[in-house]
């Protein structure tokens, strides 16, 4: 039987530990008069993240660290030591070569702290996976939020705060798992990685399908996250209303929470292939309309960044429901990681692109680039959401 508490301490164990995600993107004003001679930064920081998080991905998976040992202590120790490389930056002052290290760092052990909390999502859960998905994908968004809500009050302190914040704070959450969580009932030993698993599992149509939805999703979330704080400055610079930058980057980012939540609910009803759909069909329609920012009024303007803040984000839990239902049991852990994997190395891709096209392209039309993700991910997906049929 589950504890009533299963679900909200691991949801908030969750947003606690991924709130070391974008703890830097929230003071990166501040932490870029540090390095003034260094071009990139903002693409840089959040490409060191998040590549530290694809290869922890696969390490952990290699290694099978998961299956071997109890999940909710890789969680827990995980968990500390993001925290305690966050702290370093504090603690240390790095040249920036350190400084992309210890976010590498930071997010290889991320990979111990996401995925695993899903896996301990799914040995309690047996029925209504999509539903607690919903929610768990939810607290990653509103821990990926929370530095900037937290910046927001932190405006008459030094920078240092927000870094120290993020670190108890996801100390904390690991120590509630650590303290009231035990391993679930329906844990079971995942098949070793099978490199051959992920030819077998692209042959499959659906897998195939969803996988690219997903991997559409990732070119555009991430980065969009990580040029919210940069899209309000503009905006700000263009128009006599001003935004406060770390608030509403906490808001239009948060937002995303409550789209996973209203997937997860709604998902049995209309299907997550469904609902993915629409999610990447809003986005598309946001990234096309950020054209007009600079002569939208803010109402209008700040409506549209909600919306995609949402839109962004709700189709992720039922992305990765789709492709765990279409995965061969076989090689499950297998063709999960790999989708993991390539899913955040697009999204450095992404930002890359983003941070080179930025040169060239004016401040009008350089998130049109966003654009290509959904478009991709709409493709693949048609099909196999409205005129095949499937049960999912």
């Amino acid at each position: 039987m589950k504890p009533r508490y299963l679900l909200p301490v691991v949801i908030f164990a969750q947003f606690a530990g991924t709130s070391l995600w974008f703890a830097l993107n929230a003071v990166l004003k501040d932490l870029q008069v540090l390095y003034p001679n260094t071009s990139n930064f903002l693409g840089n920081m959040t490409s060191a993240v998040q590549f530290g998080f694809v290869v922890g991905t696969a390490i952990y998976a290699i290694f099978t660290l998961s299956d071997k040992f109890s999940p909710v202590k890789v969680f827990v120790i995980s968990t500390l030591i993001a925290a305690g490389f966050n702290l370093i930056i504090v603690w240390i002052k790095l040249d920036f070569k350190a400084l992309l290290i210890i976010r590498f760092l930071v997010g290889f052990f991320l990979a111990g702290v996401y995925p695993v909390g899903m896996k301990i999502m799914a040995d309690w859960y047996e029925k209504g996976l999509g539903r607690a998905l919903g929610y768990l994908v939810g607290a990653l968004v509103l821990g990926t939020s929370f530095p900037h809500f937290i910046a927001y009050f932190s405006l008459k302190i030094h920078w240092q705060s927000v870094i120290i914040a993020t670190s108890i704070i996801a100390s904390s959450g690991a120590l509630m798992m650590l303290l009231l969580i035990k391993d679930g009932p329906f844990r079971k030993k995942a098949g070793k990685f099978n490199p051959n698993s992920i030819v077998a599992s692209f042959k499959n149509p659906s897998f195939r399908t969803f996988s690219f939805g997903y991997f559409g999703h990732m070119f555009e979330v991430y980065t969009f996250w990580a040029y919210v704080p940069l899209i309000l400055q503009q905006y700000n610079q263009h128009s006599n209303f001003h935004f406060n930058t770390s608030l509403w980057s906490f808001l239009i980012i948060a937002a995303g929470l409550l789209a996973c939540v209203l997937t997860g609910e709604f998902s049995a009803k209309f299907g997550s292939a469904k609902l993915a759909f629409l999610c990447l069909s809003l986005s598309l329609i946001c990234c096309l309309l950020s054209v007009c920012f600079s002569q939208a009024n803010p109402f209008v303007f700040i409506t549209i960044m909600l919306i995609w803040g949402m839109s962004v984000a709700g189709d992720s839990p039922q992305f990765s429901t789709l492709i765990s239902q279409n995965t061969n049991p076989e090689y499950r852990a297998s063709s999960i990681t790999i989708v993991n994997c390539i899913g955040f190395a697009i999204t450095i891709v992404s930002l890359q692109i983003l941070q080179l096209a930025s040169k060239y392209i004016s401040n009008n039309y350089i998130y049109l680039i966003l654009s290509f993700g959904p478009v991709i991910g709409l493709i693949n997906t048609f099909n196999r959401t409205f005129l095949v049929k499937n049960n999912v």
